[in-house]
């Protein structure tokens, strides 16, 4: 079974008890913020090797270096082959920091995009701007309605019921 399957297979089971899965992400997610603070501390080097070897740089297992290349997939300049991914395939986590902070906070992952190693990365101006594009990009904006008693907006001066709106 390809590595990823299993980690959504465990991570996304609807047979885990509520306790079970607190504990289960509650884990994952400070594994995970270890990960960033250390790829963050040096952005601009390429992290690359196996799954293995990233696995023990790291000091994780597998399986969780797994769910951690899922997540960051999006973020990477060039993603992974992550669907077919097995524990000798090499993959590499230069990221692009600018998506990787808008992900950041479009999974509402505070304990990531808040982390102090940001601070050396972008200035305080260029994190807000990040996170209100983000926050922009998700948001519906619905235009307003033209009545039909409203003067058209083609400009010809009539109402709209009498000319485009026909």
């Amino acid at each position: 079974m390809a590595l990823l399957q299993e980690w959504r297979d465990t991570a996304y089971a609807n047979d885990m008890d509520q306790n079970t899965v607190q504990q289960f992400w509650g884990t994952y997610f400070e594994l995970e913020k270890g990960i960033y603070e250390q790829l963050l501390a040096n952005p601009d080097e390429e992290v690359k090797g196996t799954v293995k070897e990233l696995a023990e740089k790291y000091g994780i297992e597998v399986f969780t270096m797994t769910g951690f290349l899922d997540g960051i997939n999006d973020s990477l300049k060039e993603p992974n082959p992550i669907d077919e991914m097995e524990e000798d395939t090499v993959v590499s986590l230069a990221f692009d920091k600018e998506k990787l902070y808008k992900n950041m906070v479009a999974a509402k992952a505070e304990w990531l995009y808040e982390l102090p190693q940001w601070e050396a990365i972008f200035t305080e101006e260029k994190r807000k701007e990040l996170y209100k594009e983000q926050k922009n990009s998700t948001t519906i904006r619905k235009e307003k309605k033209i009545g039909r008693n409203d003067p058209c907006p083609c400009g010809s001066g009539k109402k709209y019921k009498k000319c485009c709106g026909r």
